[in-house]
């Protein structure tokens, strides 16, 4: 269990040292009113305490990423330890500190209003339309995904997917239209601590249970021989770096008290989510004696389906009682990710309109068509609609460390921690896009390369950018 304590380790003292080191760069001014004061409704600006805003926070950016998106890594072996561990600090961390943050300074804007202003009018219609579909995706995945897990508990009568689908629907839409104090305020803390116990006790079992994880190794053990680049880093988003908490951390700066409260909820939120995905695909590889032994389980009794594997391995390490427990609040986090998600696309929709949400009306003319789409995409399959969201999620959280780097150039600060990352999401996106199924379905030997050249042409526009705007000073 070395590996995961080690991977543990780098979360928690990258939180510590770099989440200071970027708290610094960016420069928090906590005698700034916030938006929660300064443009407080009643309806989506609201100041909240500290310890709620980030256990709702976490609960707006977990969903079946950390949980659904590690057991997929694991198929890939010891190497999506790394990532985690890495792309939490390095990566999702600083882009999750940084939309939050920029959406505190813009008024609590959404984040295609936010690239907008640092990337141009072009990119703000772009980034508008596509974290829209993003949105839809997510708060799809995260409907059907909790029905399947809720219909497999065995209840009486509650046994079927579409019931359940059913009851999810009408509780996002009522949590989309309500005031954000009535629902999401009340329930996601106990929510979130429920996720945060679970997980805990998922990782003390890997402990006392004597459970061992395969010996590391660099190369890819994915049954299906699927390469480490780039599949391994759009499988695992959320417990690394998603384009998702961009879209979710606006909701929670219109929340926010104050500017020094951004490191514990943006990055801490990312950490704890960093944290619950390493021990889940560690809980992954180690209770099937490897990568072997989940592949078969995986793409045998479990259907290829994650929640079976979540199904099977919470049951028995934790005995019925828990087991049901660890369920319930792995169940907890899509169904409260996908609310968020559609409440998102409401306010992403009424700030592009400049369409004021404090009328009930208007909330129900913009959330109606969103939730006649959804039902739609919800007869599709399940797979296509979760490939689709992994290369589009990648793509927005490259998008919006472009903008934070942009952003930082404007204030005349290093623009490195947000750049490098923003280089690699590049290459990862790229290289998805050109190699994946569901995308182009080009070799390795094509993708690979010409990933890494529309990542360096990128950086090389980047750099002539930021040449130009130095000169125009």
């Amino acid at each position: 269990m070395i590996q995961l304590v080690i991977g543990i380790a780098i979360l928690v003292i990258g939180y510590f040292t770099y989440g200071k080191i970027v708290e610094k760069h960016f420069g928090p001014e906590p005698e700034l009113e916030t938006p929660a004061y300064r443009l407080q409704d009643g309806v989506d600006y609201m100041p909240m305490s500290k310890g709620r805003v980030f256990l709702i926070q976490l609960l707006n950016i977990a969903g079946l990423g950390p949980i659904f998106g590690a057991i997929q890594g694991a198929l890939f072996g010891p190497m999506a330890f790394i990532w985690i561990a890495l792309g939490s600090v390095f990566a999702g961390g600083v882009h999750d500190y940084f939309t939050g943050m920029l959406s505190l300074r813009h008024d609590g804007k959404s984040v295609s209003e936010i690239v907008g202003v640092y990337l141009g009018e072009p990119a703000r219609k772009l980034m508008r339309v596509f974290s829209v579909v993003l949105l839809m995706l997510v708060g799809t995945v995260f409907m059907t995904g909790p029905a399947n897990l809720l219909a497999g508990l065995g209840i009486p009568g509650m046994d079927n997917f579409d019931t359940w689908l059913i009851i999810i629907f009408v509780y996002y839409f009522l949590a989309t239209i309500l005031p954000i104090d009535k629902i999401i305020g009340k329930i996601y803390p106990v929510f979130g601590l429920t996720l945060l116990i679970m997980a805990g006790g998922i990782g003390i079992s890997l402990f006392t249970g004597g459970y061992t994880l395969p010996a590391f190794s660099f190369t890819s053990l994915h049954p299906k021989g699927l390469p480490v680049w780039a599949m391994l880093f759009t499988t695992v988003a959320c417990g690394a770096i998603s384009g998702f908490h961009a879209t979710q951390t606006p909701m929670m700066s219109r929340c926010l008290q104050n500017e020094n409260q951004g490191r514990p909820v943006f990055f801490g939120a990312m950490i704890a989510e960093g944290i619950i995905a390493i021990i889940w695909a560690a809980a992954a590889m180690a209770f099937f004696g490897g990568v072997e032994g989940l592949g078969e389980f995986y793409y045998g009794a479990g259907g290829g389906q994650p929640g079976a594997v979540v199904n099977h391995i919470s049951l028995a390490m934790l005995g019925k009682f828990g087991g049901i427990l660890a369920i319930i609040g792995v169940i907890a986090a899509p169904i409260t990710s996908g609310d968020t998600a559609f409440r998102s696309a409401r306010l992403t929709i009424a700030d592009a309109m400049n369409f004021n949400q404090v009328e009930k009306k208007n909330r129900l003319i913009l959330a109606i068509p969103l939730f006649a789409v959804s039902f739609v995409l919800t007869r599709m399959n399940f797979d296509i609609i979760w490939r689709y969201f992994s290369w589009s999620n990648q793509t927005l959280a490259m998008i919006v460390l472009w903008t934070s780097s942009s952003y930082l150039v404007h204030k005349n600060k290093s623009h490195w921690m947000t750049t490098l990352p923003a280089v690699f999401m590049t290459a990862v996106s790229a290289t998805y896009l050109l190699q994946a199924p569901e995308g182009f379905g080009l070799p390795t030997s094509i993708s690979n390369p010409v990933g890494a050249l529309v990542a360096l042409a990128s950086f090389i526009y980047f750099v002539y950018r930021v040449k130009k705007f130095k000169k125009e000073q």
